[in-house]
This record gives C-alpha cells, structure tokens and sequence, in this order.
C-alpha cells in the first residue's frame, strides 16, 4: 500500500513541477521500501540460493603391507 501510494504521488508531484516533494518521496520512501520488499522476499524463497552438496566420503587409508602380513 505504502509503494502504490507513494508511487501515485510521485507522480502527480513531478507532474505538476514539484520537485522536491518528488524527490523526497522517490529516494526516502521509493527505494527504501522496494528495498525492505525485495529483502523480505529473498528470504521467503523457497529454494536455496547456494546449493551445497554433501562432502564426498573419505577413502580409507591404503593398509602398509607390514600391517597385513600380521
């Protein structure tokens, strides 16, 4: 709601010249809350962004024959 409306006067604000309430309205609440959206969205995703695979199993170490002839 606050985007949409801050969007509509952004709008009316630069269409009738003013500038300053235009810019006020773009760069403290355009971008701070598209910001915070977009924040809040990427961790409502449901598939994880860095896939990590399971480490390989280790190989077990060669025996030193003096071990085997035991």
């Amino acid at each position: 709601m606050i985007l949409k409306e801050a969007r509509t006067m952004s709008k009316q604000a630069n269409e009738s010249g003013d500038d300053g309430t235009n810019d006020l309205l773009v760069s403290d609440i355009i971008r701070t809350n598209e910001l915070q959206v977009w924040f809040i969205s990427e961790h409502l995703v449901d598939v994880p962004l860095v896939r990590a695979d399971a480490p390989a199993t280790e190989k077990e170490p060669a025996k030193s024959k003096s071990a085997s002839a035991r």
